[in-house]
């Protein structure tokens, strides 16, 4: 396993991390300038001219509750693009916009690993991740329990004029859907998996991280062979250790050879170049 790694999102001119400090976060998705808590954020801003189209409110639960203020009219939804795949933002009530900015390099790196490859995404949300590695020339199948995000996937492909792309969109429980997988033999040449901390699926079904993700990796570790390509996790808002991730795909992915990669993502503030944190990953790689 490799020395831990920081992966860093650089700002791109449809969004940007333009300051952050005293436990918060201020940037630009397009024309819409928002705030949102960041407790990561301990230091102090930049600046004192934060000046947002609308704030996040977190509530008093610890499960993302809470609601936006809009000090002037936000759209429902507006689009944005990068590297010629459109899709659009939103204030959702989880207090992000549809999509996380943080994955591009990620996104990037397994583009580069991409052409001709057939890819699962899994808890693939609206698919911004899906339609990028799509447009690189990979077949996608994309899989959500949320039959509204992946209805807005659906919207981003045609938005970006992929409609006609090999992408399977698929309404399911992402554990349940790959141990299927499993029994159908199928084999996938490269995997995205993003898991909440805690989630449902279609039908009630109940995700928690710590207890249920081994066995979707073991499962996820029996679609790849020695033709496989690349396996990327990401974690957020857990009590977790990179390394510990990292021994998890060890162990589950070892026999397959290739090399392990383990670290942070992270944000550069445009303000200072600062590196604000947000989430662990882990990754198996067939280079």
């Amino acid at each position: 396993m490799s020395d831990l790694l920081t992966i860093i999102a650089e700002p791109w001119a449809d969004w940007g991390l333009i300051d952050c400090g005293n436990g918060a976060k201020y940037e630009r998705y397009g024309h819409i300038r928002v705030v949102r808590p960041e407790p990561q954020a301990m230091w102090a801003p930049a600046r004192d001219d934060w000046d947002p189209d609308a704030t996040f409110v977190p509530g008093s639960d610890e499960d993302g509750g809470g609601r936006w203020v809009q000090h002037r009219p936000v759209p429902r939804s507006w689009p944005l693009s990068r590297d010629g795949v459109r899709f659009e933002a939103s204030l959702t009530p989880f207090r992000h916009l549809a999509f996380f900015p943080d994955m591009a390099p990620q996104w990037d790196w397994m583009r580069a690993r991409s052409e001709g490859a057939e890819i699962m995404n899994l808890f693939g949300y609206t698919g911004v991740g899906t339609l990028l590695l799509s447009e690189a020339g990979a077949k996608l199948t994309h899989v959500d329990a949320s039959k509204k995000s992946v209805e807005q996937g659906k919207n981003n492909a045609h938005l970006s004029e992929l409609d006609e792309r090999p992408v399977r969109w698929m309404i399911d429980d992402a554990a349940k859907f790959t141990a299927r997988e499993v029994r159908r033999g199928r084999r996938y040449d490269g995997i995205l998996l993003d898991p909440p901390k805690f989630g449902r699926g279609p039908t009630g079904e109940v995700w928690r991280l710590e207890e249920h993700l081994p066995g979707l990796i073991e499962d996820c570790g029996r679609l790849l062979d020695e033709n496989s390509r690349f396996l990327v996790l990401t974690v957020y808002a857990v009590r977790m250790s990179a390394i510990s991730l990292g021994e998890l795909l060890r162990q589950t992915l070892g026999h397959l050879g290739g090399r392990i990669e383990v670290g942070e993502m992270a944000m550069r503030e445009e303000a200072r170049g600062l590196l604000l944190p947000t989430a662990l990953f882990a990754r198996w790689v067939r280079d």
